[in-house]
């Protein structure tokens, strides 16, 4: 057993969002739901439900536990892309009703945070030439989904950023 597991209180809706994350992710699955057998402050026996769960062989746990404490951006998951279709793929697919938000962050349709950037970025953002690395900053900060070619291209002083 991992001594550290990242765990999520939804709504009610935890299986759900467990399903939707591990038909996104490769080596991702849904490993084990137990519903809570008593009753709780969260509702009637059957009620509350714990959804454990891998994505990309990183174990979570999740709950549907009732609204008492909603996602906010103070956490939030980052996806790792290669290349442009990686981050494509992730975002099209997370965005899937939920919202965009600047530089690379979304909202999913549950309400969780989540960062889709490109590898490539910290490399850009920590160049030993600080006015290339302030170009790539400032072009994703103008970003929604991140674009790698702008962001290399104003790396580079190519285009405007």
């Amino acid at each position: 057993m991992q001594k550290i597991t990242p765990f999520l209180w939804y709504s009610k809706e935890a299986e759900e969002a467990a399903a939707f994350y591990t038909s996104i992710f490769p080596d991702s699955r849904v490993t084990h739901v137990t519903s809570l057998p008593s009753e709780s402050p969260s509702g009637p026996p059957g009620s509350v439900k714990v959804v454990e769960f891998v994505l990309f062989g990183q174990p979570f746990i999740a709950m549907s536990a009732g609204p008492l404490d909603p996602f906010n951006h103070a956490v939030s998951f980052v996806v790792n892309c290669d290349n442009q279709a990686e981050l494509d793929r992730y975002w099209n697919a997370l965005l899937e009703g939920g919202s965009a938000e600047q530089c690379g962050w979304l909202k999913d349709r549950f309400g969780l945070s989540w960062q889709i950037v490109p590898t490539v970025l910290g490399e850009l953002m920590a160049a030993p030439d600080r006015a290339r690395a302030k170009r790539a900053s400032d072009a994703m900060m103008k970003m929604v989904k991140i674009d790698i070619a702008a962001l290399q291209a104003a790396f580079a002083g190519t285009r405007g950023a």
